[in-house]
């Protein structure tokens, strides 16, 4: 439990609330049997009914768009881009109530030089690595999606010195992880049938990833992490492949890992082949762990919009009203 008791209905704003992670946290906070969701504010969308953006929420909500925001909320969800969450918090944090919780999604204040503004410090909100201070904290700053996944690959060997090599990622994203709005990239007929890399060892995840691998083992490490991302033909999820040199049997590895989450409730080390659609729709993330010769190889599977994203702010918001994190994400994956 957390070290402050939270209100009995917890009320939540949105900001961004027609975009993919916008939706997500509509329907996980709708679904939150602790949470009221008091407004969905949207800029395009402002005055339209909630289901004519996310069609799937018709009969689940007859809450609309809003364009202005309310004082009197518990937390607030910050559904933006990159760069957009500072500008709007340095435009509209004077309405917001002082006792106003904040849980950014976007980049903007996950990076140990950027994490605060105003009188606003923001916690890195990786519950594998940070849980006792997120149950703390006012301000959250959600990890981004192949942080999430690398990071939870990585974690328990950074946390024991064990990364003695430079490591290698493939990992492959589906098209929701470049957002709603229309582009070459995310088009169907671009998308569909179609494989393609981009920002090869120059992802804007790879800062975060060695911040907390460094917070991890104590110290920065000297090894490079080569991270080459793939736009994957399929809407949600991310698959890491990532591997290493080591000197640690596959047993040892596997004892590793189990020790160190096994207090975590959405890590899970899979005996079995892991693949997106296992993770899809839930806030889960699967690990597979093998060895080949001298090569450790980390497996990792989540939902870059749930464990990614939105589930991962709920999972956030319930260790900082002191509920169970797991309390609305209990969630189904999606058919085979």
């Amino acid at each position: 439990m957390g070290t402050k008791p939270g209100p009995l209905k917890i009320k939540a704003g949105i900001i961004g609330s027609a975009g993919y992670t916008g939706g997500e946290m509509l329907r996980l906070l709708l679904l939150h049997p602790q949470a009221e969701v008091v407004f969905a504010h949207s800029e395009s969308q402002a005055g339209k009914p909630i289901h004519t953006v996310h069609t799937d929420c018709l009969g689940l909500t007859d809450l609309k768009f809003s364009h202005g925001i309310e004082k009197d909320i518990d937390v607030l969800f910050l559904c933006l881009g990159s760069g957009e969450s500072k500008k709007w918090l340095s435009a509209n944090d004077r309405q917001l109530s002082a006792n106003s919780r904040i849980i950014d999604l976007s980049q903007d204040f996950r990076h140990k030089e950027t994490n605060t503004i105003g009188k606003r410090k923001f916690a890195y909100g990786l519950p594998e690595l940070n849980r006792d201070t997120i149950k703390k904290s006012e301000n959250i700053a959600n990890p981004g999606c192949f942080a999430t996944c690398i990071e939870l690959g990585l974690l328990p060997l950074a946390a024991q010195a064990k990364i003695n090599s430079d490591v290698h990622v493939s990992a492959t994203t589906g098209s929701t992880g470049a957002g709603r709005s229309l582009s070459n990239t995310t088009h169907f007929s671009w998308r569909n049938n179609n494989l393609s890399t981009y920002h090869i060892f120059e992802h804007r995840h790879l800062k975060e990833i060695n911040e907390s691998l460094a917070q991890a083992s104590g110290k920065r490490t000297a090894h490079e992490i080569n991270l080459v991302p793939y736009r994957g033909a399929f809407t949600r999820g991310i698959l890491a492949t990532i591997y290493l040199e080591s000197t640690l049997s596959e047993k040892q590895a596997l004892e590793l890992y189990r020790e160190f989450y096994k207090t975590h409730p959405f890590v899970h080390l899979a005996p079995f082949d892991v693949d997106v659609k296992q993770v899809q729709n839930t806030n889960n993330c699967f690990l597979q762990i093998q060895k080949t010769g001298n090569n450790l190889i980390i497996i990792s599977a989540i939902d870059n919009l749930l464990k990614g994203a939105s589930g991962q702010a709920v999972q956030n918001m319930n260790l900082m009203f002191g509920l169970d994190e797991k309390t609305g994400l209990l969630l189904k994956p999606g058919a085979f």
